[in-house]
């Protein structure tokens, strides 16, 4: 892909590559995600470690159909060479209970010289909310 940002990232940069991803997550095609990740990319979500690209789409196929009515906003906390630090909120309906939550966290991303992620760690907690107490519409 010749249009792919690469490291070392400006701030310009960066804070595009945070809107990417927001986007991207926001959509929630697994399909469109494992081909902005290296083959061999090391993935943290809480709980749940893998590594390799194959992963993505079971872990995200099992995942987003539990989150309903799912919002993602993204902000770039700081980056530096191939790093960015992002930190998130999102607001989601469980889909069995019906419960709204919000999910606070921050990512750590690492990028290979093709622009591609190698690394994202990432570490939330997900407090229940009222309907009501919804910021993200």
């Amino acid at each position: 892909m010749t249009d792919r940002i690469t490291p070392p990232f400006t701030e310009a940069s960066a804070r595009q590559m945070v809107q990417n991803a927001e986007d991207a997550w926001n959509r929630r095609v697994p399909e469109e995600i494992p081909g902005e990740y290296t083959e061999d990319i090391k993935w943290r979500y809480k709980d749940a470690f893998f590594q390799g690209r194959q992963h993505i789409i079971p872990f995200l196929t099992v995942r987003w159909p539990i989150q309903q009515d799912y919002r993602l906003k993204k902000e770039m906390w700081s980056y530096s060479g191939s790093r960015i630090s992002v930190r998130f909120i999102s607001e989601w309906r469980h889909r069995d209970t019906g419960q709204w939550y919000r999910t606070h966290g921050n990512e750590h991303w690492e990028f290979a010289p093709d622009g591609l992620m190698s690394v994202q760690d990432i570490s939330a907690n997900d407090v229940e909310i009222d309907e009501s107490e919804r910021t993200l519409t």
